[in-house]
């Protein structure tokens, strides 16, 4: 399972304990959204449980996570939220960041703005 979801306040902890417990005990959960996503403490235990395999992060919450913190022990793999590192994916951030910037000091509105 792969979690590719924008947060809001209606998808904070979206994938908990009962949406684990759906799942295969072969499968691994994969998070590319935001850490807020998924309840950490429902992870552990499904980890912990062997409710699923295994989990691969690319975010939690919080980043890091501490030293001692239970996932850390577990079949995880935790990337210091990296997956969009790519020389593509960069020039395209640093493209939108450089518009964003000149319609702002232009008073145009702008590109891509998120409004909470």
């Amino acid at each position: 399972m792969m979690l590719v979801v924008n947060l809001t306040p209606q998808t904070e902890k979206l994938f908990g304990k009962k949406e684990l417990e759906l799942m295969k005990p072969t499968a691994t959960l994969i998070n590319i959204s935001r850490g807020l996503m998924v309840d950490q403490d429902a992870l552990v235990e499904a980890l912990q449980n062997g409710v699923i395999k295994a989990a691969a992060l690319d975010v939690t919450h919080s980043e890091p996570p501490p030293r001692h913190h239970p996932l850390l022990k577990l079949n995880i793999l935790i990337t210091p939220h990296i997956g969009s590192a790519t020389t593509s994916v960069r020039r395209l951030m640093m493209q939108n960041m450089i518009e964003s910037i000149l319609a702002a000091l232009n008073g145009l509105p702008i590109p891509n703005e998120v409004i909470p």
